[in-house]
């Protein structure tokens, strides 16, 4: 760590016994700003030494401060800087420091080296942990950066471009001018960096040859901002081509305590010293979400198998999520859907015969698992907060409508909100297949359909062709017009489902396998359900009733053939044979265990609901209730404006 020199210059009364104090160890929150990196340094079992470089002035200071934390005096270096204008540089201060941890440990191939400004903390919730961890997955060195504000002004900044993607630093440039490359780049790098040893051993290099050329064109050393650390951090991305990965900062970064004003130094004690909740502190966030269910409308089960698909959010059915800021990380059961308290055993079998043994509380650990991991990966890092979050749903369950992604898709855009992060750091195309993956750890195996309508939200076109999502690592997906959908809205689409479902995940049974075999049958028709799915395109476009209610009984047709009777189960098809019977066209809006249905026009060319239609659609609601299953009028949602 090194340190500005300079403390802010006191005014009030209450303050002046900070004079001559170095900004490092000004208090913040009721102890030095340094304790503060010290918490996060001492604590984490990766860091195996610590060395402090000081001028001469405050060298004292430092070292009295490195004691009582059972810091040797010798990992307190003296720069020997008497006055902030015959200081070294940064640069030349940290070549000091790497040559006396040399003097002190010994060899230190293979050893990562951390940089940072002692006078500078990024945020109460600042989470080394995190980024030691981004350094470990991708190797190389490592900066942070986060989205340029108002208030930076590049002259004075770090300016970097980072491959979203990869996290790969592509280019740096140090305090550009008006005018020179690096002004309009869009992020900021503050003084932090990880480096990896061929990183670091090239530092005495880069500081030789820029003595050396001084030396050959005149008396004067160079001044000690050519020896500032974002200068060799360009030499070494723009010249010498080390990778640098970024890791990106949330969006409530702010950077304080980087400049020698008083203003700046208490808002930084005033923003370490608030409590969660407490009067005049910061205020509990709290977030709520809500995720709508979805029916499969064409083409599907075919979004597992590199087909095409048509689905549509349906505000009947919901999941929700409300999260708030706490002390602690909690995940709060569900008091219906993860019981633990029982009238007795017969209470207990009833439960668990008919909800199963598995809630959603293991959804919600699942999604803050892989939330964690993936934010990790992509280079995101987020600050140290906990919160507590709990869950609510009304999606009938194991009947296909997709009720486990609508909990994980509510708690993941309710943690997306909490920490500030938008569409910029996980693009919207890829977050459907974050949710599938959530799933996936637990064991649901599904295709991408459900994620990404309940995603996008609306009425959606999904293409998974298999070359474009191995290049892109998404399938290609379209919102319809609000033309198509006010459209669809306006049909006499239901769903009706088992009063007492069974397991909805044994629909597939071995397809996949056939599918992996590269089955005839089983590749023949999954792409005939993908142009199902093209065609009810086209129906919707042109408004083609009977045209559309054709295509849904050529899809459930083709699943029929393909999964056989077995399979389907005989309650699935007694609901789709009572909807045929009474004038609709049916089909599963997803793995079963509910049908979607359309009533069809009347003979005349009337829109089902107008004349007989309704007739027809009182008819089939009597059929179905009459056999003991739910009937439930749809109400297609598109809440994406």
């Amino acid at each position: 760590a090194s340190s500005r020199q300079q403390p802010p210059s006191l005014g009030p009364q209450s303050l002046r016994g900070l004079a001559g104090v170095p900004k490092a160890l000004l208090p913040v929150a009721g102890k030095p700003m340094l304790d503060h990196w010290w918490d996060y340094l001492s604590k984490n079992r990766a860091i195996s030494e610590i060395f402090i470089v000081s001028n001469a002035i405050q060298y004292k200071h430092f070292e009295r401060w490195a004691t009582a934390r059972g810091l040797p005096v010798s990992r307190v270096v003296n720069s020997g800087a008497t006055a902030p204008g015959r200081g070294r540089g940064v640069l030349r201060d940290v070549e000091l420091g790497i040559r006396r941890a040399k003097q002190a440990m010994g060899n230190l191939d293979g050893r990562d080296l951390i940089v940072f400004a002692g006078d500078t903390l990024f945020f109460k919730d600042f989470d080394l942990e995190r980024i030691l961890d981004f350094k470990k997955v991708k190797g190389g060195s490592l900066l942070l950066y986060y989205s340029k504000r108002e208030a930076d002004i590049p002259s004075e900044r770090g300016m970097c471009e980072v491959d979203p993607a990869s996290s790969s630093v592509v280019a740096f440039a140090e305090k550009p001018g008006q005018g020179q490359r690096g002004q309009a780049f869009p992020f900021v790098s503050p003084l932090f960096y990880i480096l990896a040893p061929e990183a670091w051993n090239q530092i005495p290099t880069f500081n030789a040859a820029l003595l050396a050329s001084a030396a050959g064109g005149s008396a004067q050393l160079p001044a000690a901002g050519a020896f500032s650390f974002g200068r060799y951090v360009e030499h070494a991305v723009e010249t010498l081509r080390l990778p640098f990965w970024g890791m990106r900062m949330p969006g409530a970064f702010f950077l304080i305590g980087a400049s020698s004003s008083l203003k700046e130094y208490q808002q930084l004690d005033a923003c370490f010293s608030r409590q969660l909740g407490e009067p005049g502190g910061r205020a509990i966030r709290h977030v709520r979400t809500k995720t709508y269910a979805r029916v499969g409308l064409m083409g599907n089960p075919s979004d597992g198998f590199n087909g095409k698909t048509i689905a549509v959010t349906v505000r009947n059915f919901w999941a929700s999520v409300e999260l708030w800021e706490s002390e602690q990380l909690r995940l709060l059961p569900h008091p219906l859907y993860d019981p633990s308290s029982f009238s007795g055993l017969a209470d207990l079998h009833f439960i668990g015969r008919r909800e199963g043994y598995y809630g959603g509380t293991r959804l919600l650990m699942a999604t803050c698992k892989r939330f964690q991991e993936l934010c990790t990966t992509s280079g995101i890092a987020l600050p140290r907060k906990n919160f507590t979050a709990r869950y609510d749903t009304n999606v009938p369950r194991q009947v296909g409508l997709a009720g486990s992604s609508a909990i994980v898709t509510s708690l993941f855009k309710a943690l997306m909100e909490f920490y500030d992060l938008s569409t910029d750091h996980i693009p919207l195309e890829k977050q459907p297949t974050f949710v599938l993956s959530v799933e996936q750890e637990i064991g649901i195996q599904a295709g991408l359909q459900d994620r990404v309508v309940q995603v996008y939200k609306g009425l959606i076109f999904m293409d998974f062709d298999s070359e474009y999502m191995q290049e892109h690592g998404h399938g290609r997906y379209e919102r319809l017009s609000k033309r198509c959908f006010e459209w669809l809205s306006s049909l006499p689409l239901f769903i009706a489902y088992e009063a007492d479902p069974s397991d909805s995940g044994k629909i597939h049974t071995n397809v996949r396998a056939r599918w992996d075999a590269k089955d005839p049958e089983v590749l023949d028709a999954m792409k005939h359900f993908a142009d199902l799915a093209v065609q009810a395109r086209q129906a919707l476009e042109a408004r083609d009733h009977a045209g559309l209610c054709d295509l849904m009984d050529e899809n459930f047709a083709t699943r029929r053939k393909l999964y056989g009777d077995a399979c389907l189960g005989p309650k699935n098809l007694r609901m789709v044979e009572i909807c045929q019977r009474c004038g609709a066209a049916a089909k599963f809006p997803g793995s079963g265990g509910a049908v979607l249905a359309l009533c069809r026009p009347s003979a005349s060319g009337e829109e089902a609901l107008g004349g007989s239609g309704l007739d027809h659609l009182a008819a089939v609601r009597e059929a179905l209730e009459a056999e003991n299953f739910v009937f439930c009028p749809l109400d297609p949602a598109d809440e994406s404006c």
